[in-house]
């Protein structure tokens, strides 16, 4: 695979995407520090920006980013802000194709948000970010429009919940044609919500908390069906997050022989992530979210329990997405760079961890990331594909938190605190 965080890195050193004069050290720190409120005073100076709020909780959506929930928090007044924001690429504004040209933003604008939609698959005989007759290579990579730069129409709109549309035509690699629906509803849950929702029972009351809901959908509006043969696209949902250096995500998953169900995860995107960065037991897995090394990974269908979290120790907040397990008869698509000889064999859930690709080279961010996608959308015209995730946020004390990570993610707050100082054998 050829990935396309490798390209842009280069590029964006060049285009000023990082503070070149500031250390990566002092980068890190003002990153940090940035509180919600402070992140939603610099969006609305550049964009129109929906906010949801229930209570304390918010959730910053950004129409022009298609509906990209670009960052939340449990206390809107003076609460952190969870939601990677890349300030420079949205200062720099939307450039003229000529100004584009030979720049990042030529081939995708990274605004950052902690939740975005996007269409898979990226790579292969099927891609979406390749036209016909070119190359696998970045020179050659262009996200599409409709899922970079363009907006989304605003349908509806109250406190808690706005809802988006956008219809689109996209050509894949292979010549086929998509006349596409989009619509995208992003939905505030309230407590009693989020406990019926995580058969939680209740939730402390010490506890703060904010969660959304995204209804992703994808209809067939052209005039022939979508098939296997000539390629099938998918609702590929990505969520950008502050990093800490005690921030590690855990996805547990089936346990089982690998003749069964295939490897436990899929950790070799851009190499084998070391040990120090991954630790696999037999149902559950641990991933450093620091932002300090380049690495990701995946879990198939056959594995996942559809859900994954992450834990920041320093702020003391969990993270938790689930996403809609549903029937997968055309499989999930496979976005590698490469003519593929299994197309509909991707994973379903994948965590990224940003971070330098050499020693002295800056991170894209850095962030850390946790995805999920639909399966593949194999539609005739006029039926709709629908993806929903949900994203919830809670804040508290260890002992509040640790009852939820243990029945939702299957390890206490202290075996994830702890895990990688303990440095199993493998």
């Amino acid at each position: 695979m050829k990935p396309i965080y490798t390209a842009l890195l280069a590029m964006a050193c060049s285009i000023g995407v990082f503070h070149s004069n500031v250390p990566l050290a002092a980068q890190e720190t003002e990153e940090a520090v940035q509180g919600f409120r402070d992140d939603l005073a610099f969006l609305k100076k550049h964009t129109d920006i929906i906010t949801l709020t229930d209570g304390d909780a918010a959730v910053a959506v950004a129409p022009a980013y298609q509906g990209r929930v670009m960052t939340s928090t449990v206390d809107r007044e003076n609460g952190v802000s969870f939601g990677w924001i890349n300030r420079k690429v949205i200062e720099a504004g939307l450039l003229s194709d000529e100004a584009r040209k030979g720049k990042l933003e030529e081939h995708i604008y990274i605004f950052g948000g902690e939740e975005r939609f996007w269409l898979g698959p990226e790579g292969g005989q099927f891609a979406l970010f390749f036209k016909p007759g070119t190359q696998f290579e970045f020179s050659d990579w262009t996200t599409p429009p409709a899922i970079d730069t363009e907006p989304f129409e605003v349908l509806e709109q109250t406190n808690t919940s706005a809802k988006f549309k956008r219809d689109c035509e996209l050509t894949n690699f292979s010549g086929t044609q998509f006349s596409m629906g989009i619509q995208r509803t992003v939905r505030l849950l309230d407590r009693v919500a989020i406990a019926k929702s995580l058969q939680l029972g209740s939730i402390d009351d010490s506890i703060k908390c904010v969660a959304y809901e995204t209804d992703n959908r994808l209809t067939n509006r052209g005039q022939n069906a979508w098939t296997a043969e000539t390629g099938l696209p998918s609702i590929w949902i990505l969520g950008m997050y502050n990093p800490s250096p005690q921030t590690t995500v855990v996805i547990p998953f089936k346990p089982g022989d690998t003749a069964d169900l295939g490897p436990k995860v899929n950790d070799t995107y851009f190499g084998k992530v070391p040990q120090e960065y991954l630790q696999v037991d037999d149902d559950i897995l641990f991933f450093k979210g620091d932002g300090t090394r380049r690495g990701k990974i995946g879990i198939s269908p056959e594995r996942s329990v559809g859900v994954a979290g992450s834990y920041d120790a320093d702020g003391r907040v969990l993270t938790i997405v689930t996403y809609n397990v549903q029937d997968a008869p055309n499989g999930f698509v496979n976005s590698m760079w490469e003519i593929q000889k299994e197309p509909f064999q991707g994973d379903v859930v994948n965590s990224y961890n940003d971070g330098s690709p050499a020693a002295g080279e800056p991170p894209l961010g850095p962030f850390y990331e946790l995805e999920t996608s639909s399966p593949a959308a194999a539609l005739k015209p006029g039926e709709t594909l629908k993806h929903v995730q949900q994203t919830i946020h809670f804040q508290g004390s260890e002992s509040a938190l640790d009852p939820i990570a243990k029945q939702l993610l299957g390890a206490s707050l202290d075996q994830i605190i702890n895990r990688f100082d303990s440095q199993p054998d493998a």
